[in-house]
């Protein structure tokens, strides 16, 4: 099997950002972002899909950090999808149930090259640290958008809105990893009826 890897850079007035990506990694990764807790989730995502990341970006956080928490996003997402290919020999579909402490947050997804978003997570405060929670949905929106994927997200538990962003960051990496791993069952063939994966 070919090695499932791509690079992606991204130039923009707002934003300067490199990615790579390998999804038959170990989740071995360099994140700087120049935004500390952003470094952290994606810390936790590339760490719990095992999937290894490299992403630098320089943005506009004088203005705020939207742009660059976005396009990184963007950038990431292309390069998974690039990194997938036809999606032949994926496993395809994952769920899980992720809790921490007082949090509990369920992901599922669907690696089908039709992106789409399902958001139901409610922080209970504007701003970890000096970050915008908001921008945890604009993130996984620019994600799912450009990487081709079917994600649904939903927080049923918490108090904390340090541990809801987590709980999102870890369960959609732990659902991730098992949609794009490789199903030895079905290797050499694309997992849907029609033949092919996209649009």
């Amino acid at each position: 099997m070919s090695a499932r890897t791509a690079k992606v850079s991204r130039t923009t007035n707002e934003t300067d950002i490199a990615v790579t990506v390998n999804l038959d990694g170990t989740g071995s990764r360099s994140i700087a972002t120049g935004i500390g807790f952003f470094d952290h989730m994606l810390d936790q995502l590339s760490r719990h899909s095992l999937i290894d990341m490299t992403i630098e970006a320089k943005g506009d956080t004088h203005i705020d950090d939207h742009h660059t928490v976005e396009d990184v996003g963007i950038a990431l997402g292309q390069a998974i999808d690039e990194a997938l290919g036809d999606r032949r020999g994926v496993t395809r579909y994952a769920s899980l149930d992720l809790a921490m402490d007082e949090a509990l947050t369920r992901a599922a997804i669907d690696v089908s090259g039709r992106p789409f978003l399902v958001w139901n997570v409610a922080f209970t405060a504007l701003k970890i640290g000096t970050f915008d929670t908001e921008l945890v949905r604009e993130f996984f929106q620019a994600l799912s958008q450009h990487a081709g994927i079917t994600l649904h997200v939903e927080n049923f538990h918490a108090a904390n809105s340090h541990h809801i962003a987590e709980t999102c960051f870890k369960a959609v990496a732990r659902v991730l990893r098992t949609a794009v791993e490789i199903d030895p069952r079905q290797a050499d063939a694309i997992p849907s009826t029609k033949g092919s994966l996209g649009g």
